[in-house]
């Protein structure tokens, strides 16, 4: 059996197709909505017998790999690992005498990686900022940055480059390990003046890295710097599976018989030094269906601790439905008189004990939050509170469970049970929406349109993520965006120049109609950007800007074209002239546009 075989025997094509569209059973197949095109009657089908699949509205259909690769826009190689990885799939096996040669690179990685932890061990010891911060500020104790291996990385170009090509090893292992970036001056450290968190596996071995900014006043001038960055995907790094502190908590989940997922690492770090060790947290990103499955090997009692916030309340209530899918006992924290745990702990440590022994069952927390903010008195409120109730009571597998909510939401909104029932299931067939959103596009959608497509999310990603890009719109017209999300994200931009993401606690009202799509140039930014620094993420969004108006430019006279070649009108033949030759006008902003050093 060659890998892809393997792979497609290992996998059930409706369930990683089910981590993008919102699949329903259909007889022997499944069914939902076609994630190219913007329809509204599902005709988008799985067929696990076959393990195919094909979208009516679009012609389009294949296999498990042609769908990842169309979504996910990879290539076949690509597609491969990163299916290979999701099923558990060592392509060494299937590679010959090349498979020695990745065992070997992979070896290097977690070497190099191991070094790289000793060195910025020793960075922390001799800087008197970083370790005044983690002692003082953080009250961690000296034991604790050892068992948890904490370091510092200097705010230098090339002091860990330095430092591991004097040990024998080359720019490319570095990179492959994540430790070191190409930038336009030469190879330099991915991490400068932040503090160091190694990021192990359940064994313990290091595999990357979380870079907390260090802000300490005077010692570092990257004001604009995302507080935290990541290890980039790697050969022994999958950040959708990794789950943080789990070497050092896994006994005690164990012993306990549950687990605590808090948000961020430093969260489980004074959790664990307060001595409460089960608890772990999702490494720089948010929960997967991945992350519940690894830890449901070793407990199906998860009990969620997400910071308080807006996002922290958004994040919690999108892992619903995955602990309902892999099937595990979800319960929610509800933090009082603190913003996260590691704030609680330092306050009173048996607060957050007790805390974590009074978590609800997520359903009644789901329950509580929207009728707490909604005002159920009303029509509307009582049809607000059931639209976002009822997918989640229809998700539970035991009748009796779902009767039991079912009766709940009926006596809370002074319903009879019939009707609750009744629009539950009536509305079955209507809520069958992408889990994970994907840009609409029309049916033959073709390469240059989908190109252009991915010009404006990733243009549109950069100046809404950094606001000091925000000048580059300045001669940009909202023609150049595709209506619907892209053209309001842009007319917002316009309107509100000194809008920040990062310090707002919800996407701001005005949004608020198009926030799947910034959620989804949001993601974009973090995956492709966020680790580049301000200068080189103004060269990329100069190059994207210059490349969208130029195609803009090309498919606006290839349309005007056809049109002037099929009348014969000659007003009509001088008014497309006329716009044909505004166009050639933008052509000066694609040159005022500077090339960046």
């Amino acid at each position: 059996m060659d890998a892809v075989a393997e792979v497609k025997a290992r996998l059930n094509i409706e369930d990683v197709i089910g981590e993008y569209v919102q699949l329903k059973r259909a007889g022997r197949n499944f069914k939902g909505l076609s994630p190219f095109t913007s329809e509204k009657t599902a005709s988008f089908v799985v067929s696990p017998e076959k393990q195919i699949w094909h979208d009516f509205s679009s012609g389009k259909g294949g296999d498990i790999f042609s769908f990842v690769m169309e979504v996910e826009g990879l290539e076949f190689k690509a597609t491969l690992e990163m299916l290979a990885r999701k099923a558990g799939v060592e392509l060494e096996q299937f590679q010959g005498k090349n498979s020695s040669g990745n065992t070997e690179r992979k070896k290097r990685a977690l070497e190099v990686l191991e070094l790289a932890t000793r060195f910025y061990q020793k960075q922390l010891t001799v800087n008197k900022s970083a370790l005044t911060y983690l002692l003082k500020t953080r009250g961690f104790t000296k034991q604790t940055l050892l068992d948890w291996h904490l370091g510092y990385a200097p705010q230098t170009a090339h002091a860990l480059t330095d430092f591991l090509t004097k040990h024998g090893f080359t720019t490319d292992e570095m990179k492959r390990a994540g430790l070191v970036v190409q930038r336009y001056s030469g190879a330099s450290d991915m991490f400068r003046g932040r503090i160091m968190i190694p990021l192990c596996d359940s064994r313990g071995t290091v595999i990357g890295f979380t870079a907390r900014l260090l802000d300490v006043k005077g010692e570092t001038s990257h004001n604009d710097s995302p507080k935290y960055i990541n290890t980039p995907q790697t050969a022994v790094y999958d950040k959708s599976r990794q789950v943080y502190g789990l070497h050092l908590a896994k006994e005690a989940i164990r012993k306990t018989g549950f687990v605590v997922v808090a948000e961020g690492n430093l969260d489980v770090i004074s959790s664990h030094q307060a001595g409460i060790t089960n608890v772990v947290a999702s490494a720089g990103t948010a929960m997967t269906e991945q992350h519940l499955r690894e830890l449901k090997r070793f407990t199906g009692d998860i009990r969620l601790s997400f910071d308080s916030d807006r996002a922290g309340i958004n994040a919690t209530e999108r892992v619903i439905p995955l602990a309902q899918k892999t099937e595990v006992n979800l319960r929610i924290i509800t933090i009082k008189d603190a913003k996260d745990p590691d704030e609680l702990v330092r306050k009173d440590p048996k607060a957050w004990q007790q805390a974590i022994e009074d978590a609800k069952y997520a359903l009644d927390w789901l329950v509580e939050r929207y009728q707490a903010e909604l005002d159920l008195k009303t029509a509307s409120g009582k049809k607000a509170f059931t639209d976002a109730l009822l997918l989640s009571v229809r998700r539970l597998r035991d009748q009796v469970e779902q009767e039991h909510y079912l009766k709940h939401i009926a006596k809370l909104t002074d319903s009879s049970y019939e009707a609750v029932r009744s629009k539950m299931e009536s509305s079955a067939s209507n809520d069958i929406t992408p889990r994970r959103k994907i840009p609409k596009n029309q049916p033959n959608t073709s390469r240059s349109e989908l190109e252009y497509q991915r010009l404006q999310d990733h243009f549109l990603a950069m100046v809404l993520m950094q606001p000091k890009l925000r000048d580059l719109l300045g001669d940009c017209q909202q023609s150049f965006f595709s209506g619907g999300p892209p053209r309001e994200v842009f007319k917002f931009l316009k309107k509100n120049p000194d809008f920040l993401v990062s310090g707002a606690t919800s996407i701001a009202t005005s949004l608020q109609g198009v926030s799947d799509y910034v959620k989804i140039i949001t993601l974009q930014f973090e995956e492709l950007y966020k680790s580049l620094a301000v200068a080189d993420l103004g060269q990329e969004a100069v190059k994207l800007k210059r490349r969208l108006i130029s195609d803009y430019v090309k498919t606006q006279k290839h349309r005007l074209a056809i049109t002037m070649d099929q009348t014969n009108d000659e007003k009509e033949l001088a008014d497309l002239m006329g716009k044909a030759n505004k166009l050639n006008d933008l052509i000066k902003i694609i040159k005022s546009v500077p090339e960046g050093e």
